[in-house]
This record gives C-alpha cells, structure tokens and sequence, in this order.
C-alpha cells in the first residue's frame, strides 16, 4: 500500500537484528535504537515541500532550497518513543516536541492516556508520531486521533518494529497517515506481545526490567 513503508535499508536490517538479541543491554539498545531512527528519519523526510531561497556564498549569490512552511513537530509516545527523539532532533534541531502519554491495559490491551503536550502551533507543523513498538495498533492510533482533534492534517508515523495486526489497526483507522517500518514481524501473541520482535521496548530502553 502506497502509504505504507517497510525499510529494506541493509543499515536498518542489520541494526534491527542486533537490537533484537536478548544479550543486547540497555546502553546498547539506546544506541541502537537511536541510530535506526535517524535513519528512518531520513528515509520519512524524504517527500518534504522546498522552496527556493536566495543566499549568498563566499563566491557569489544564488538560489538555494529549504523546507517550506513551518518547521516539523515530533511527538513521541511516552515512555518507549522517547529512545527515537535525539536521533529525529539531530537532523531536525528546529523542530517543536510535544509528548503523548499512553498505557496499555493489561486486561483489556485498550490505550489508557495519561498526559498530553504539544507545541501550541501543533496544527501548522508536519508531525512525526514515535514509538519503536507497533503491537496492537491501539495506542498508535489513539494519539494519531487526538493530534487529529487538535486540526493536525499532516501525520508521519515511525516505528521500528510492527505486528500486521496493529498496522492493519492503524491502516484502517488512519488511512491518510504515512507509515514508516523498519520490520514488519510476524504476529501478536496471547499477550499481545510481536512476535519474534524484541521485547518491551521501554524496559530495554531504561533498564527497569
């Protein structure tokens, strides 16, 4: 589907396969995970409108390119999609970051938020939605809705690692919303884990497990 990405980038591939390995640490994980999302941040700012500027050179005057419009905005969901932010940031510096704070319900899988802030122009701006983990498609598309709400019309999701049933989930509710993969796995299991994915991402990410 047009709007759907799946990284076939040998970089991406091969970092997201040490990311996977159950003796990668926490320090190593951040690293990595950082590192994949510069790269797709590459590939998902690949189609942003230019415009031309004049500037001058040591040499001469002439006519440069720069994005158009308002810078971009990233927000990831709190607490995994943080690990992606400096990376987006480092090729990005100009742009606002906002955050959205969701939890998966153990019983029922069902996002349950908790906190929300965004950059008050969140409207004007091109939005990159962050989460490493795409599983259910729950949480993904609850904050894809409310940046929606607040007149947001340009979304960009990035996840590194995602199950066809949470891209299916976020497919169907959001089919104007670009998606950026960097592998798209197997399956859920009973617990609403991907399948062979890597984890909890969050818990690898900080070390809390």
């Amino acid at each position: 589907m047009s709007n759907i990405h799946v990284m076939d980038h040998p970089l991406i591939q091969h970092k997201i396969g040490v990311l996977r390995k159950v003796e990668t640490g926490s320090k190593e994980f951040r690293e990595l995970v950082s590192e994949i999302g510069m790269l797709m941040c590459y590939e998902a700012t690949r189609n942003l409108p230019l415009e031309d500027v004049e500037i001058e050179t040591p040499v001469a005057k002439t006519t440069a390119k720069q994005i158009a419009g308002k810078t971009l905005g990233i927000v990831p969901i709190l607490r995994a999609g943080l690990g992606m932010v400096d990376a987006m940031l480092q090729l990005v510096p100009t742009a606002k970051v906002g955050h959205i704070g969701l939890y998966r319900d153990p019983d029922t899988l069902n996002p349950v938020e908790y906190y929300c802030k965004l950059p008050y122009d969140v409207s004007e701006r091109d939005i990159f939605v962050l989460d490493p983990m795409l599983a259910t498609g729950g949480s993904a598309s609850e904050a894809i809705q409310f940046l929606k709400d607040k007149g947001v019309t340009r979304i960009h999701f990035l996840c590194l690692i995602a199950a066809p049933e949470g891209v299916e989930r976020v497919r169907k509710d959001h089919p104007d919303v670009e998606m950026y993969i960097g592998a798209l796995d197997e399956k859920l299991n009973d617990h609403g884990y991907i399948v062979p994915g890597l984890g909890d991402a969050g818990d690898r990410l900080f070390g809390t497990k």
